[in-house]
């Protein structure tokens, strides 16, 4: 189970104290002219570029047997998020065991912004009867606005899964407030139909005061304590924010300066020759903004955010390639490494650069997170983890969270965040319907153009 460190900071991407704590950590001697070792970039531009070419449309560079395993993900990820909510408030659990049944009553709001788009996908695709999944929706969103403890109409990280209070001193997350903000509005227009289901995600939209989330700055906190207000760390570098920015700045009710997005510091960094815009390292900063928005195709004056993201994956595929030399699982066939748990408890952990006590662990949602930049390498590593781990990693809803294969260590739980990644980028490479219907909401439209997206013209080119 996560919890909030001394700070109370618990957001789903990294604080800014963590990459100052990096630049303050002690430096190694110097060493002599012609001694220094190879950096992992490097090496890495020794070591063999994988094959693959992506092109951007259309997304259909999988075969039918990754097809159908990506069925069945999803389907799993589905009940996941059905079975391991509330019936009462729809609120999802933050994790369960992979065998189901849990009796935690700590609640995610970002793993019930997920879980909400999963049931506009299992309505869809019928892997759940529709009239429940969209039961369990009008709950949710009645709950959600009706009864949960909010500040500003911001709410809490973690909360009571039945009574929607605050647990662990969580902080009121402007992040996650968000990603469950991202599942509301896609089922206010997946669900169009239903009155009152557009209301409530409609009035839920329009409480959110971003402009009390700017606490007079150029960037949005990462949030706010009752006890000690907002806290010190903003927003305000590169990571899983795009999409909370374009909510914050189409916001019909309290919107933030369209210059807010210019404020965002980009770093550009490179590794074994790909060069893209990331902040800290691990791979789902890359992922999450995605899951919802649609940013193929287009790009603001800054770059294509889904060419970058494609770059960070090709980027991040190499440099687990090269870890293969310390841990000789890690091959083309199994890769991927982003924040999980390990058994040592939850890690924060992926690269490049590397970040974290690596051990070797591989973490099944860092491939699937990734479905829609790179299809074929990561369907392909999918399937090699349950075609060679089987019921070790394949479970009643679909991978465990992370393995260890050299030391036979299988994750126990299913997060709620990991697996929502993992459905909503499969549901998107195969048919792009999540993107398709969170771009009916005019707010996003309306705050792209404030911040000059424009076609691009290079975006069905070939790249890497």
């Amino acid at each position: 189970m996560r919890t909030a460190g001394a700070s109370g900071v618990l957001a789903l991407g990294v604080p800014a104290a963590s990459i100052a704590a990096a630049q303050n950590q002690p430096q190694p001697p110097a060493v002599k002219p012609g001694q220094e070792p190879k950096t992992e970039s490097e090496a890495a531009q020794q070591y063999k570029h994988p094959p693959g070419v992506f092109i951007n449309k259309p997304l259909t560079q999988v075969s039918k047997e990754a097809d159908e395993l990506l069925d069945d993900l999803e389907g799993r990820g589905c009940d996941f998020f059905y079975n391991e909510a509330s019936p009462k408030t729809g609120l999802v659990r933050d994790r369960a065991p992979a065998a189901g049944g849990s009796l935690s009553r700590v609640a995610s709001i970002a793993a019930t912004g997920f879980g909400l788009s999963a049931l506009c996908i299992a309505a869809k695709r019928n892997y759940l009867r529709p009239s429940d999944c969209e039961q369990r929706v009008e709950k949710t969103l009645a709950f959600l606005l009706e009864d949960c403890p909010h500040e500003h109409g911001f709410l809490y990280h973690f909360i009571d899964i039945e009574s929607g209070q605050r647990m662990f001193g969580s902080e009121l997350s402007s992040i996650d407030t968000a990603l469950l903000l991202c599942g509301v509005l896609h089922c206010r227009q997946y669900f169009a139909g239903n009155a009152r289901i557009e209301a409530l995600a409609t009035t839920f939209y329009r409480r959110v005061d971003w402009e009390w989330m700017l606490n007079g700055g150029q960037t949005l906190s990462m949030g706010w304590l009752p006890d000690q207000g907002f806290l010190k760390h903003r927003w305000d570098i590169y990571a899983e924010l795009m999409t909370m920015y374009l909510m914050a700045i189409g916001s019909p009710t309290h919107p933030i300066p369209a210059e807010t997005w210019n404020a965002l510091l980009r770093p550009l960094v490179q590794y074994g020759g790909i060069d893209y815009i990331s902040g800290v390292a691990p791979i789902f900063i890359h992922q999450y903004a995605h899951a919802w928005c649609d940013y193929r195709d287009q790009r603001d004056l800054h770059t294509n955010y889904f060419t970058n993201s494609i770059a960070a994956t090709r980027a991040h595929q190499l440099w687990c390639l090269v870890l293969g030399q310390k841990f000789n699982w890690i091959d083309q066939n199994l890769w991927g490494i982003t924040a999980s748990d390990s058994r040592e408890g939850y890690r924060v952990w992926g690269g490049p650069p590397s970040m974290g006590p690596l051990d070797g662990t591989v973490v099944p949602c860092a491939t699937a997170g990734s479905l829609p930049f790179l299809p074929a390498e990561c369907s392909h590593v999918l399937l090699h983890i349950r075609q060679t781990y089987g019921s070790k990693v394949w479970t009643r809803y679909g991978f465990v969270d992370a393995f260890q294969p050299k030391s036979n260590w299988y994750a126990e739980d299913i997060l709620g965040i990991d697996q929502g990644i993992s459905v909503l980028m499969a549901e998107n490479l195969r048919t792009g319907f999540v993107w398709e219907y969170f771009m009916k909401n005019r707010e996003i439209g309306h705050a792209m153009r404030e911040v000059n997206f424009h076609p691009d013209p290079d975006a069905n080119s070939q790249v890497l």
